[in-house]
């Protein structure tokens, strides 16, 4: 589904992206992990269009994608959500998630005069599936609810709602984990497991959760540097001597 070729991201004189090649199997949960700093989310924004490469390729089904920007790509199905949520925070839940549809007729001043009952079928159609969506991650009694009063873990919960508002392929997950209790943690890992295997949801998520990465899975990718350091399952990557030297400073036989 997605290929990276040798991509490369400097920063007036400094490499955050150090010639990263890999490739994403359609229907698969891949994580990547790597201490801060490591060009993680770097390698996001180049994914996802809101940074342009130094050089190197994206294909995303076949395509070459690499000079796409964000709102383009969404259009094609690839998607992302962010560490922080960047919800509406004066809009409700639901109204967060009914904005997300592309080409709505009402956003047209012309359409509302004279094609309002398309527009009026329309709204119909985008709410009852932001109601459903609600439902399927348990936010139905917030749905009225201003969305910046959510808790951590629910913004979390409707960052991924709003990637099932479209059309995605593709979603990147960026630290879905980060300031979520352990039972809506549960939550969210379960909803993405089955927006993956009943909806066919392919996802790349960063994470420095390693129960969320184990449990999820399957491959993942270790960085360090910018660089690719391995790639495999998570018991092979985990006891990987370069990569217990990336986080913890030490070679295996010392963690010992």
């Amino acid at each position: 589904m997605l290929e990276l070729d040798g991509l490369v991201m400097n920063f007036d004189g400094f490499r955050a992206v150090d010639g990263c090649s890999f490739r994403v199997g359609e229907g698969s949960i891949t994580g990547l992990i790597g201490p801060n700093g490591a060009g993680k989310t770097t390698l996001f924004n180049l994914i996802a269009g809101a940074l342009q490469p130094t050089s190197g390729t994206i294909r995303f089904l076949g395509e070459d994608v690499t000079a796409l920007a964000s709102h383009q790509l969404f259009h094609k199905g690839l998607v992302r959500t962010f560490q922080i949520p960047h919800e509406f925070h004066k809009l409700t839940v639901l109204e967060n998630l009914m904005m997300v549809p592309p080409s709505q007729p009402g956003e047209n001043l012309l359409a509302n005069w004279f094609s309002w009952r398309r527009v009026s079928s329309v709204e119909t159609e985008v709410e009852r599936k932001a109601y459903e969506t609600l439902g399927f991650l348990e936010l139905t009694h917030v749905a009225h609810e201003r969305a910046g009063n959510l808790s951590g873990g629910q913004k979390k919960l409707l960052e991924l709602g709003r990637t099932m508002m479209t059309d995605a392929r593709l979603v990147l997950l960026d630290e879905p984990a980060a300031g979520v209790n352990r039972t809506l943690l549960r939550k969210l890992e379960t909803k993405i497991e089955i927006l993956n295997r009943e909806r066919g949801y392919t996802f790349i998520l960063i994470e420095h959760d390693m129960e969320m990465i184990e449990k999820l899975c399957d491959p993942v990718i270790c960085m360090a540097e910018g660089k690719v350091l391995i790639e495999g399952d998570f018991h092979a990557v985990r006891s990987n001597p370069q990569v217990l030297e990336a986080y913890l400073g030490e070679t295996a036989g010392g963690a010992a």
